[in-house]
């Protein structure tokens, strides 16, 4: 049996045959929200299912490849749909993309996702900047052997999503008259949605939204060395005194919604690295 460190390495030497530049961007968007990457100059496109010991998008809303190309004056690999530990894949499997775009060389991860607002100021559309998060999912990537090359035994997670990246996206939200919040992001094992007992706990201890993603691609990418930036599209409002029902139609367009204000805070935050690394 290959071992992760293998099947990453192969799934890299797969798609680096494949496209002619080196990313130094990923971008990974979730339900609903593949077209926040359409302004993306696509040279190479593939599908998860053509990559060797790649797992296959089975969810609504996710669309399943890889777009290799220039955005904001970067190369980047951006991922149209994600994988989640409710679908039957390992942690290992859910984090194999992250492991494939640090092999390839990437150094800044924009992941976006859809959750539900549990902060009572948030309202349904809100885009939340994440600058924390809880790992409810009972389980961690990082789990098992250490692969010393990829990063330390215990890596700090004190700052796991990157101040600057945060602040940039804030200046880039002022500059453009985006309304932005900002929280902490709660991530569940789903896929059953929260009990009203639940949506009060995670209130309690400092949850503003809450979702079934992100935090092991999150993990995995400060393990590598990664900076990272967490934006949450709130598709829903939990209201644990009076539940509303949602369904993922409902959640699919509020996420198809945010996509034009989701892609002038990834440009403008791919401008100031350029910015910064000049």
């Amino acid at each position: 049996m290959k071992s992760l460190k293998n099947k990453a390495a192969a799934a890299a030497g797969f798609v680096s045959a494949r496209i002619p530049e080196a990313p130094s961007v990923g971008l990974l968007a979730g339900t609903g929200l593949g077209a926040s990457f359409d302004r993306v100059d696509v040279g190479v496109s593939l599908n998860y299912e053509d990559i060797p010991d790649f797992p296959v998008s089975t969810v609504t809303g996710h669309q399943g490849r890889f777009l290799f190309g220039k955005l904001g004056g970067h190369n980047v690999m951006a991922m149209q749909g994600r994988f989640h530990y409710y679908e039957g894949y390992t942690m290992a499997q859910i984090t194999l993309p992250i492991r494939v775009m640090q092999v390839l060389g990437v150094k800044v991860l924009v992941i976006v996702n859809a959750a539900g607002g549990i902060n009572p100021l948030f309202k349904v559309g809100d885009i939340m900047i994440i600058d924390d998060h809880l790992n409810l999912t009972g389980n961690n990537p990082l789990i098992g052997p250490n692969i010393e090359a990829w990063g330390p035994r215990f890596p700090d997670m004190a700052a796991a999503y990157d101040p600057k990246l945060i602040s940039s996206t804030e200046s880039v939200g002022l500059e453009h008259g985006i309304g932005l919040k900002r929280g902490v992001y709660a991530g569940l094992s789903g896929p059953s949605l929260e009990t009203r007992a639940e949506i009060r706990f995670l209130r309690t201890i400092g949850a503003d939204a809450v979702g079934l993603s992100t935090v092991p691609e999150v993990i995995a990418a400060v393990h590598g060395g990664i900076r990272v930036l967490g934006l949450s599209v709130i598709t829903n409002m939990n209201w644990p005194d009076k539940p509303e029902s949602c369904s993922v139609e409902a959640i699919i367009g509020v996420a198809e919604g945010a996509t034009s204000r989701l892609r002038i805070l990834i440009e403008g935050v791919l401008e100031a690295l350029s910015d910064e690394a000049g």
